[in-house]
């Protein structure tokens, strides 16, 4: 499920989500399940039961959260990981910004791998390799 609307003036999962939105989604993924009282109690800010609640319904419809009945109460899962959401999410953008504008995005990369750890760069260099050896073989 990828998010159509990443703002890029934002940091961390506020790019993908709004904010209370974001914080749900690093509590749940910090639990292997979990209700919406005790969402609403990790909560940065105290607020209604019914807004946690209802924000927590509307990420079961975006596809982010699932829905478990154990016993009487209703605990949310995240249908991903944050890894993988993240992962995916990345993969989808970068895919995007390739077919539509590849020169410009290799340029820019190149551009800030000074601002990269040096394990990437040598990631880089090895896949560079691996793909020039495919095109000559």
């Amino acid at each position: 499920m990828f998010v159509h609307n990443y703002k890029l003036n934002e940091q961390g999962l506020k790019h993908f989500f709004g904010p209370l939105e974001a914080q749900i989604m690093e509590i749940v993924w910090g639990c292997l399940h979990i209700t919406i009282k005790e969402v609403q109690q990790k909560l940065l800010e105290e607020l209604n039961f019914n807004t946690v609640m209802t924000v927590m319904n509307r990420l079961v419809e975006k596809g982010h959260l699932e829905k478990q009945y154990i016993g009487r109460a209703t605990h949310y899962l995240p249908v991903q990981s944050k890894e993988e959401f993240l992962h995916e999410q990345t993969k989808v953008m970068t895919k995007e910004l390739m077919g539509e504008f590849a020169d410009l995005v290799v340029v820019h990369m190149l551009d800030d791998l000074d601002q990269v750890n040096p394990k990437l760069i040598h990631q880089l260099e090895d896949r560079l390799n691996q793909l020039k050896k495919q095109r000559q073989g």
